[in-house]
Order: C-alpha cells, then structure tokens, then sequence
C-alpha cells in the first residue's frame, strides 16, 4: 500500500473515490437521493441599472437546502434584502423537496441575522479561524 498526495488528481482518480462513496451510500441506504439529483440556486439582488447588489448561492440535496454563501454590498444592507435572498432559496427548497436549512457563518459574520431568520446554532467550532468561531445553524422549512 502506497500514499499520494497531490492538488492536481487525474479526473479518472478523482472520479473514482467520489463514485465509491456514492456507490457505499447506495448500500446503506438504499432510497437515499442521488446526489446528481442536486439542484443549485443563486439569488441575486440588483440596483435599478442591473449591478449586482448582493446575492446567495445554495445547492439542495439529502432533503436540505445549504446555504453555501451570502453577500451583500454596504448599499443593500439593513434595507431587508437579506431576508429576502433566505426567503426566495427558501421558497426554491421548498419546491426541490427540502424539509430543512442548513448554514455555516463565523463569528464576525451573520449569526444574528440568521437567528433572527428563525435558524438556530446547533453548533460552534471556537478557533475556527483562529481567534475567531464558526457556527452551524439549521432551520426546519414549512410550507
């Protein structure tokens, strides 16, 4: 048995560990979602000239939305567009089947926002960054 470590892996080799954990799940589980059935989303918010604003991206799969990044520019800020972006991936999720919502956010960024959105932290890493924390924060979807 030998080890490899490289950032540059053959598409074949990376291929091949992706497709046995898909194929290990499969056996698990055997009704779980195929992971290419995921569905990704991106939220945009624009001035009236059509610049971008601010935005989300999220992928839904495993019956939950992940919510894998929001922004928004200093103009866009304290005017609701936040909770407008969450709402409309919500909404999206809802559509794709997802009971839940998932987000990862540190401690200089928006857990209060998100608490405030209704997601609550289920979990904290402290020193992630260093001298900082990160949280996890779920919130179950309604219709």
């Amino acid at each position: 048995m030998r080890f490899e470590l490289t950032n540059t892996p053959s598409p074949e080799d990376a291929h091949a560990i992706s497709q046995g954990i898909v194929d290990f799940n499969r056996r698990t589980v055997p009704d779980l979602e195929d992971v290419a059935a995921e569905a990704k989303c991106f939220v945009f918010v624009r001035d009236d000239a059509g610049a971008v604003l601010g935005g989300l991206r999220a992928s839904c799969y495993w019956n939950a939305l992940h919510v894998e990044l929001v922004w928004l520019s200093d103009a866009a800020r304290g005017s609701g567009a936040g909770r407008e972006l969450l709402a409309r991936a919500e909404a999206f999720a809802l559509e794709h089947g997802c009971e839940l919502a998932l987000v990862q956010t540190t401690g200089w960024q928006a857990r209060p926002f998100y608490e405030k959105c209704g997601y609550a932290c289920f979990g904290t890493v402290e020193g992630m960054p260093r001298g900082s924390a990160t949280h996890f924060l779920q919130k179950r979807l309604q219709v």
